[in-house]
């Protein structure tokens, strides 16, 4: 297991795959248990950790609730924790929701979930289409 898919953006870093799976509702709460292990073992800070899990919690729902019931989790370590999540769903207009900066009034059916995205990652970066979407955040190491 090797760096990232060669169509990701991350393609060049010189980085180390730290796990990759796929989830569903079933296996949401396992696969976000590793993501809090592993983002603890990398030395995040535990108010970084929080943050961190926070926003791949909020990436998986997303790809749950409006990515067709799954998606793919995949986690890098460089000098940067990034974890990429992908679906399958219909896909939707990202933009609007990556220069949002105001909080989102919440609704029944969310709207807030990217939001907190925001707020809790250093990087976000959205591709979505009719294929899919990919949701990418990142949060810096501290030095090894």
């Amino acid at each position: 297991m090797g760096g990232p898919p060669p169509d990701s953006p991350l393609r060049g870093v010189t980085s180390r795959l730290l796990f990759a799976a796929g989830f569903d509702a079933s296996r949401f709460a396992e696969v976000r248990r590793h993501v809090d292990v592993i983002a603890a073992q990398c030395g995040l800070a535990p108010e970084k950790t929080v943050d961190f899990v926070a926003a791949v919690n909020e990436v998986m729902t997303n790809a749950i609730r409006h990515g067709g019931g799954r998606g793919e989790l995949r986690l890098w370590r460089d000098s940067h924790l990034i974890c990429e999540v992908r679906d399958h769903g219909p896909g939707f207009a990202a933009e609007k929701y990556v220069a949002r900066r105001d909080r989102p009034a919440p609704s029944p059916t969310g709207g807030m979930g990217l939001w907190i995205v925001q707020q809790t990652s250093e990087v976000l970066a959205i591709d979505s289409d009719g294929a899919g979407t990919t949701v990418r955040i990142s949060t810096a190491l501290p030095p090894r």
